[in-house]
């Protein structure tokens, strides 16, 4: 081959971002170790040989299988992910304070009561997460079903000393199932508000999945100052819409609910940090992250264990592979993304900040599912600055590309400091089968498609890390 040709072909790679990979290959055009085509090769091979997401998810729920904010299984989380990190050599390895509320789970039952109509019947609920408990013996009352808040203000009169059961199941017809679960999450968590201003005792919400099954899912609800605050609860779907159907039978049947959950007051957690520090631009932090706190019914292996994992499994094989990063990529396992997002915000806030430069920060937080693209957020322009890193990712194979978004609460607070979000955006179709509820185990993660997200965001880090924005 001519000069000419290889320096025309090294250029034609160099623009398109690895878009003429196949082409340089074809010719016999050989890169450096770092070249974009060699770091996806060797990441991608490595990663796919050894699969060792799976095996780093299964010692976190072994050593760590309820991970409430806060709680005793929380901190051994902590305690072993930052073994692993130096175990696994990352640098500077460390811990940073957080103050976290503690919410702890009690007994949990709901009986439709006996009437002349029919026997006494078990539903399948959950405390919401934040409520507070009724008393000892619980509490029964007639219960109202309602939609939406504006049918309840309608039936305001009729809410006076009632249960009210807020039953509006997500809407299958929206393709995107995070919307369809955005359009209904204000019933959940402001459902007990509006309800208490009504003069209503308790709330019970139908779970936020589209799956019926008798497995019912928690999450944060929230209270205001000035109304009474009133235990919240969710019901399973199936159980749900029993009892729609037996409140068509017959109106002003009575629940008996007892929820044993109570606040435990403010307690110091930590947010967890390792590192590959940066070869040229150390100051200048990729940063990948996901949540170490999860709800309690299951253990946590979608929401967020995967994106822990994803994200020291991302750390490992650019390391693993012999990658040295020009600027700092950084793994962060946040505490308290569930109930309230303080580990997000200490984080940003906090003196280690000082001198530092976040350039881009990505969340894994939508589940350990097959990846189908990263999102960066900024928009159309911003996504014409990262062409040569969305065709890498496709030719690899990897993701189909870039797309517009991502984000999420743990990393929001340093868009403030001037740094790009982004995310790992996996297949959400079974996502809320499993999300905040005894569904979500280890069982139900794949190992390659958990490998394949861990892929995607090495790559995505270390280009980043190697060219800058």
């Amino acid at each position: 081959m001519s000069l000419r040709l290889r320096r025309a072909l090294l250029l034609l790679v160099a623009a398109s971002g690895g878009a003429a990979l196949s082409i340089a290959a074809a010719f016999g055009v050989r890169f450096g170790p770092e070249s974009p085509d060699e770091a996806a090769r060797r990441i991608l091979e490595r990663g796919l040989h050894e699969e060792k997401a799976h095996a780093l998810l299964r010692s976190l729920l072994e050593a760590a299988p309820m991970r409430l904010t806060g709680s005793p299984g929380a901190e051994a989380a902590l305690a072993h992910m930052e073994a692993v990190m130096r175990g696994l050599g990352f640098a500077n390895v460390h811990r940073e304070a957080v103050r976290v509320e503690r919410w702890e789970r009690g007994a949990e039952t709901a009986v439709i009561e006996a009437s002349a109509f029919g026997p006494e019947i078990d539903l399948a609920v959950c405390a919401l997460g934040g409520s507070v408990g009724t008393a000892p013996e619980g509490l029964a009352a007639e219960v109202l079903e309602v939609r939406s808040f504006r049918e309840l203000e309608a039936a305001a009169d009729a809410a006076r000393g009632k249960i009210v059961f807020f039953n509006r199941p997500m809407d299958r017809a929206v393709l995107d199932p995070f919307r369809a679960y955005g359009e209904n999450a204000e019933l959940r968590v402001r459902g007990a508000v509006e309800a208490a201003k009504r003069g209503a005792v308790a709330v019970l919400v139908r779970s936020l999945t589209m799956r019926r099954d008798r497995h019912p899912h928690t999450g944060l609800m929230r209270y205001e100052d000035g109304p009474p605050r009133i235990p919240a609860a969710a019901v399973a779907t199936e159980d749900a819409d029993g009892l729609s159907a037996r409140l068509r039978e017959t109106p002003g049947l009575t629940v008996r609910l007892k929820l044993g959950c109570r606040s435990a007051g403010s307690v110091w957690s930590s947010n967890l940090i390792g590192e590959l520090r940066g070869s040229e631009r150390p100051g200048e932090i990729i940063l990948i992250g996901g949540h170490l706190d999860a709800w309690d019914l299951g253990s946590g292996a979608h929401d967020d264990g995967a994106g822990c994992v994803h994200a020291v499994e991302a750390l490992r094989l650019i390391k693993a592979v012999g990658l040295v990063p020009k600027r700092t990529i950084r793994a962060v396992l946040f505490m308290d993304e569930e109930f309230g997002g303080t580990g997000g915000r200490s984080y940003a806030g906090a003196p280690e900040r000082e001198g530092e430069r976040h350039l881009a920060a990505f969340e894994s937080d939508r589940g350990g599912f097959l990846p189908l693209a990263v999102g960066i957020g900024g928009g159309p322009e911003v996504l014409r600055r990262f062409e040569g890193l969305g065709a890498l990712l496709r030719s690899s194979g990897v993701v189909l590309g870039l797309v517009a978004g991502g984000g999420g609460v743990d990393i929001a607070p340093l868009a403030e400091q001037g740094a790009l979000l982004g995310g790992l955006i996996p297949d959400a179709a079974r996502y809320f089968d499993h999300h905040h509820s005894a569904l979500d185990v280890l069982e139900a993660v794949h190992p390659r498609e958990l490998e394949l997200g861990a892929i995607a965001l090495a790559l995505t880090a270390f280009l980043i890390a190697r060219d800058g924005i």
